[in-house]
């Protein structure tokens, strides 16, 4: 049976900076209860006024403050490693085939001596995905020629950060680093993770507030 306070807590789940700004007490409980009224009497099925809500909210607000494990990511972020940054980037989109693998096997064998190549590659369900210094851009369209190029984005940078060994077993890390750089406007154009590594890819525009952001995390 649904409550005033599930009804609450559902709607601020789904808004996860509305979430983070309660945590902070920076929410003007009165005006956000007005905001929510609507939604929660017909969630509900019957009026529920605006006091009630303002009740729930800051029932939830306390477990914020009680429950969310804040020490162990902030033990976390204190501990990221390197930072790196690579320029002058080109983005590849094939529609994946049955012969795609042998052409990402002819890009391969192109760039296995020249160490100094940023070089990713990602297989979805439907498509994949090649980022490249675009100094390789013709030796790409040459491996591919036969593929299917769905798209091509050029002008990017990628950001590379080195993660504690431990960073799987701490729940919320890419919500903060994705949070903070979308409060800063900062798109994305790629997303990139191994285990022990997190890298994103932008277009040069936003290289610089991207690169100050990721580099500025461990500061509140």
């Amino acid at each position: 049976m649904q409550t005033i306070s599930s009804c609450v807590e559902a709607i601020v789940l789904e808004q996860p900076f509305l979430e983070e700004a309660l945590s902070k007490g920076i929410i003007n409980y009165s005006a956000l209860a007005d905001v929510l009224q609507d939604d929660v009497s017909q969630t509900l099925g019957k009026p529920v006024k605006a006091g009630a809500i303002m009740m729930a909210l800051r029932r939830y607000k306390d477990r914020l403050t009680v429950s969310k494990p804040y020490y162990g990511l902030n033990a976390l972020l204190e501990q990221l490693g390197d930072i790196t940054l690579r320029s002058n980037l080109s983005d590849f989109t094939f529609r994946n085939s049955n012969t795609l693998i042998d052409s990402q096997a002819a890009i391969l064998n192109t760039i296995k001596n020249k160490s100094h190549i940023f070089y990713t590659f990602t297989r979805g369900i439907l498509e994949s995905n090649i980022i490249i210094s675009s100094s390789e851009k013709e030796a790409v369209l040459e491996s591919f020629k036969n593929e299917n190029c769905i798209a091509l984005k050029e002008n990017l940078s990628a950001i590379s950060l080195v993660l504690p060994k431990h960073n799987t077993k701490v729940a919320g890390l890419y919500y903060q680093i994705l949070k903070r750089l979308a409060w800063q406007n900062v798109s994305l154009y790629e997303v990139i993770s191994t285990t022990n590594e997190f890298t994103i890819v932008v277009e040069d525009t936003f290289v610089d507030s991207a690169f100050s952001i990721i580099k500025n995390l461990n500061k509140n």
